[in-house]
């Protein structure tokens, strides 16, 4: 892994300014220092410094949450940049790139469910009446328990 930039201590925050400025609590700020997808220093007083790009990986992690990417994955495509850097237009579109297909299975999915929702929940347990044409005798069964129609290729 790259060596981390030098720390500009004159941008230092303290964690309730990142809480205030990222719009996350601080108890989410300690969760993700603890899980490896941010870091601090420490001053004098031990007391916890953010550089102001922990701003940046944070938005990134929240964007990426609501996306659905889990956090073991973010932290799994941050950690080929340098700790605490600053990410550049070029790093962030291999970072995206990374997550592309990801995202795209997930719409397909999302696209499915949405469009099947309202006559069949996609398991075949719950949609015997409704679906003989898609599930006749429950032949979905044999292949397990779950959601059968809505998890095909």
């Amino acid at each position: 892994m790259p060596e981390p930039p030098s720390i500009d201590f004159s941008r230092l925050l303290t964690v309730g300014e990142v809480a205030r400025r990222s719009g996350v609590a601080v108890s989410t700020i300690h969760f993700y220092e603890a899980k490896g997808l941010i870091s601090s220093t420490r001053n004098e007083g031990n007391q916890r410094r953010f550089s102001s790009v922990v701003l940046r990986y944070i938005a990134v992690i929240k964007v990426a949450q609501r996306t659905g990417i889990p956090l073991e994955e973010i932290k799994q495509a941050l950690s080929h940049f340098p700790v605490g850097s600053k990410l550049t237009a070029a790093q962030w579109r291999t970072l995206s790139a990374g997550w592309r297909t990801s995202l795209d299975e997930r719409i397909q999915i999302l696209t499915r469910l949405r469009d099947e929702l309202d006559s069949c929940i996609g398991c075949g347990c719950l949609s015997l009446n409704q679906c003989p044409l898609r599930n006749p005798q429950d032949a979905l069964g044999a292949d397990g328990p779950g959601p059968r129609i809505l998890e095909r290729a």
